[in-house]
């Protein structure tokens, strides 16, 4: 049946004993087909070389009106006669690879050399951000736009934004590189980040001594802890792992997981040093301090595990650590510190005691000076203090 596609044509075709089509009068080879369940399909009829191909548009309706369809019609029979095939082309976009596809490389190609804690930070990011947003979506589709539109939606947590955008970065990095995307064209590129505030806090002399004295107490057993309830307190026994991994995250400025995961074969007593072979920045040696010495010959080890800082689970290291801070720093009254500011506090100590930034940086286990440099105006302090002490005394000898 030959006709034109209107509005009122299609409308008025109706289910018969087969699939009705109506061709269009006006644009040869398209055309709309009833089906036997009386739905209405554009479609665009065409040969590539001897075969015969049948493209579907789309249903009738939202968005597919009669005009619409015809102009997809002839921009599909443009193509056709340019010597590209619409349905090929729509198969391969099918089964071309997806972000999601992606993301499974990564984790089987790329996480698998990474760290515990780079694997779990990249799974965290893809299962609530990157997947949900993009991971249908066919990887050389992905556009600048689509990045910028995922970036600005988590506009409310800024820092962990910039972490997504980073963490898809690295992945279409990988992608030019396995072949997936041509070079030079990762969508990441140019998405502003936000501004991200370092957080410096440091534990002053009075901060430290209400610390060591909560540390103290929870030692010797339950700690009271205030309560919600006015004039009521309730006592709380923590972990003396979890305190012992405290005390050393303070005494030696070491990171959370290198305290957590740490063994006793990376700890050598004789020499004060704990050898790791594995850090944030590759193998690391941390050397130990008197306190943090004394705290690990008190740890008691326990058969059957290899970690120093036990934790519930039967050969496992402690993971719930910051349950068992909340209530130290809240019996300390340091409602604001986080435990990674324990790290800060090791540093801006050796800082204000004279020792130099490089020297600073590699107790910190910094590859980068530019990381250390956070610490450049605490270092000041004893040449300010030198400062003030010479013109001191050129000032008295001026007025002798």
């Amino acid at each position: 049946m030959v006709g034109t596609i209107t509005k009122r044509a299609v409308d008025g075709l109706t289910p018969a004993l087969s699939t009705t089509m109506l061709w269009d009068s006006e644009l040869p080879r398209f055309g709309v087909k009833c089906t036997l369940a009386g739905a209405k399909v554009y479609v665009v009829q065409y040969r590539i070389g001897r075969r015969l191909r049948r493209y579907t548009i789309g249903r009738h309706g939202a968005p597919w009106t009669p005009d619409l369809a015809r102009r997809e019609a002839f921009r599909l029979l443009a193509l056709v006669a340019s010597g590209i095939d619409p349905a090929a082309a729509k198969l391969a976009g099918r089964t071309a690879p997806t972000v999601r596809d992606l993301a499974a490389r990564v984790r089987t190609e790329h996480l698998v050399k990474r760290r515990a804690a780079t694997r779990r930070e990249y799974e965290r990011l893809l299962k609530l951000h990157i997947l949900p947003a993009l991971g249908s979506l066919a990887l050389a589709d992905v556009t600048r736009a689509d990045v910028a539109k995922l970036h600005y939606r988590l506009r409310q947590t800024p820092m962990q934004a910039n972490r997504v955008v980073a963490v898809l970065s690295k992945m279409m990095n990988l992608a030019e590189r396995w072949g997936l995307r041509p070079d030079g064209t990762n969508p990441c590129r140019h998405v502003e980040r936000n501004r991200e505030r370092r957080r410096e806090r440091f534990l002053g002399t009075e901060e430290l001594g209400r610390l060591g004295r909560a540390l103290d107490q929870a030692a010797r057993g339950p700690l009271p802890l205030p309560s919600r309830l006015k004039n009521v307190t309730r006592a709380v026994t923590l972990s003396p792992y979890a305190l012992a991994a405290i005390a050393l995250l303070l005494f030696t400025g070491a990171r959370r997981s290198e305290i957590l995961e740490l063994e006793w074969s990376q700890v050598d007593l004789e020499h004060g040093l704990l050898r790791l072979p594995e850090s944030k920045t590759g193998p690391r040696v941390i050397y130990l301090n008197a306190p943090a010495a004394a705290v690990l010959e008190r740890i008691p080890r326990v058969d059957g595990n290899r970690h120093v800082i036990v934790g519930d689970r039967r050969g496992a290291h402690l993971v719930g650590i910051d349950k068992s801070w909340r209530a130290v720093r809240r019996a300390a009254q340091l409602a604001d510190v986080r435990l990674h500011d324990l790290r800060h506090t090791a540093a801006s100590v050796g800082a204000a005691a004279g020792l130099g930034l490089p020297i600073i940086g590699a107790l910190l286990g910094h590859t980068q000076a530019t990381t250390t440099q956070r610490y450049a105006h605490l270092a000041a302090d004893p040449v300010r203090a030198a400062a003030e002490l010479v013109g001191a005394r050129l000032a008295r000898a001026l007025e002798a």
